[in-house]
């Protein structure tokens, strides 16, 4: 039986793919990879009794193909502010354990991993505001991830673009953005004009509330 939890927040998803990502449309990889950055604050959160609100996490992840293919990596970036049990409880939950199959963006991603970094206690930096499609992750020395609305190319005006996915496993609703992205270390990361979507997550381990 799994531990009964819940995490309710903004999150931000950055990638290299073109704005739309293919992802999300069961299509291939722009341009033949998938790497990201994403980050989360918990706003309402806990795992059995142990109670994760206001902590922050990230993780940056690498596919050399489409995620579905495999052989995937990720680096788990938890908050330093989250205590010994929080810190394993938010593992836990980005590792897809204590999860139903299937049921999470994090236990589909975990099933496609062939290498998990050793998870990083850091400084987690996190604003956003998600109508205005505009975001940062930042962890200090590991990543920096900006998220702005996507422009016009010639009015360079704001174009705002809303998804809707009735039945998906990470979001049901996100406003979609312009992602620039930079990180080092064990998956290093590089792009500016790429893909971003912002949305509140709302995840059980029966999958999203919506």
């Amino acid at each position: 039986m799994t531990v009964d939890w819940s995490i309710k927040g903004p999150a931000i998803a950055t990638c290299n793919c073109a704005w739309g990502c293919p992802c999300q449309f069961n299509a291939p990889p722009t341009y033949g990879d998938c790497r990201a950055a994403i980050g989360m604050r918990i706003d309402e959160g806990h795992f059995g009794d142990v109670d994760l609100s206001g902590l922050k996490f990230a993780a940056l992840l690498a596919w050399p193909g489409a995620i579905h293919e495999g052989h995937g990596e990720v680096q788990p970036i938890v908050d330093e502010g989250a205590d010994e049990r929080q810190r394993e409880a938010i593992l836990k939950i980005m590792s897809g354990e204590e999860t139903e199959p299937g049921a999470t963006v994090f236990n589909v991603f975990a099933s496609t991993y062939e290498t998990v970094h050793e998870p990083m206690f850091k400084p987690v930096g996190f604003e956003v505001d998600i109508e205005g499609r505009n975001g940062r992750i930042s962890v200090p020395g590991v990543v920096e991830a900006t998220s702005e609305p996507i422009r016009n190319p010639i009015n360079g005006k704001p174009h705002r673009a809303r998804v809707v996915l009735p039945d998906g496993f990470e979001y049901t609703e996100a406003e979609y953005g312009s992602s620039t992205a930079s990180a080092s270390g064990a998956i290093p990361l590089d792009w500016a004009g790429r893909h971003s979507h912002l949305a509140t997550l709302h995840l059980t381990p029966t999958g999203p509330v919506r």
